[in-house]
């Protein structure tokens, strides 16, 4: 797979998003919220992973889907600190 730029890692970051909804039970909730966390979650993980690591082009799509997934994770677990509502804690 060649190098990723932005716009793969956004594509990713769809499929990301929906994983992290299903097994993080914290942060945003919804169809929305969801790919809204894996676009971000996509973006953030693929900019530690070639940046930050110096790790250069991830393995194929299944290396890609775990960095977003990763960097979705972080941000919903990011989003959730961020809630100030204590009523919405489970």
């Amino acid at each position: 797979m060649p190098h990723m730029d932005v716009v793969g890692w956004i594509i990713v970051g769809f499929f990301a998003g929906a994983l992290s909804g299903a097994v993080v039970e914290r942060g945003p909730r919804g169809c929305l919220a969801n790919t809204v966390v894996g676009i971000l979650g996509g973006i953030l993980g693929g900019w530690f992973a070639t940046e930050q690591l110096h790790s250069g082009p991830s393995q194929g799509f299944l290396g890609a889907l775990v960095v977003a997934f990763l960097g979705a994770v972080v941000i919903r677990f990011i989003l959730d600190a961020i809630d100030s509502d204590p009523r919405r804690r489970r």
